[in-house]
């Protein structure tokens, strides 16, 4: 075997180690360059494969862009998982939820820009995989929810999907103007301020009157916040 043979062998790439590397390319030029701009000319170049190749692992650049955002999903899935295991009471859970979103915005504001120009408002994203995923992310605060209220921490009377609402709504628009480029994201006082927002209008114990009270609070904050992001108003 000559030593260009052997070379070839031990380069040569497994079908799911091809498809690994296009979709890590993809993902670089997704987030540097947007869906719209982004060439598969670039995206095969930086995998290391012609363009044709990648059409053998993906119909189409939409196609590789779901894919894409669904290997993200994926993984912020496995790491509420792990990382929401051994944390123990409903406060310090939600705070690690709301902190765990507000750091992904932080660190990957190019994906989230993804998702929320070019995935969710899309036709092809009802009924998707993607749209599966997102429910089941969001399904974390449900679930933490029910388990405060069986954990006598919660009101039973409390609309967990309301709350839920409030708290991811609330989180895009006062980020909005951060993914935008525009300032900065402190995620440790956010997460501290919502959560501080939030968690006494549902604790047990508390008067349905305050829970009304609160989320007539979040909604004023919402407004402002929609009329901050399109110049309008001041948050």
């Amino acid at each position: 075997m000559t030593i260009a043979t052997q070379r070839r062998v031990v380069t040569r790439q497994s079908r799911e180690q091809r498809e690994t590397a296009i979709m890590q390319a993809a993902q670089r030029v997704f987030a540097e360059k947007g869906y719209e701009d982004a060439a598969m000319s670039e995206i095969a170049a930086l995998a290391g494969v012609v363009e044709g190749t990648i059409y053998k692992y993906f119909e189409s650049k939409r196609d590789l862009l779901f894919r894409v955002m669904a290997a993200w999903y994926e993984g912020l899935l496995r790491d509420y998982d792990i990382g929401i295991a051994g944390i123990q009471g409903t406060r310090n859970r939600l705070r690690y939820i709301v902190w765990r979103h507000l750091r992904t915005i932080h660190d990957e504001p190019a994906l989230c820009r993804l998702f929320y120009s070019q995935i969710r408002t899309a036709g092809d994203y009802h009924a998707s995989y993607i749209q599966d995923l997102n429910r089941r992310y969001t399904r974390f605060t449900v679930r933490l929810l029910k388990e405060g209220m069986a954990a006598g921490e919660i009101r039973p009377d409390v609309n967990v999907a309301l709350v839920r609402d409030l708290i991811y709504g609330t989180i895009e628009h006062h980020c909005w103007n951060y993914l935008r480029g525009q300032g900065d994201l402190d995620v440790d006082r956010l997460a501290d301020e919502l959560v501080d927002l939030v968690l006494p209008g549902v604790a047990q114990g508390k008067p349905a009157a305050e829970l009304e009270t609160n989320v007539a609070r979040l909604g004023r904050l919402v407004e402002r916040l929609e009329r901050a992001s399109t110049g309008e108003g001041e948050a």
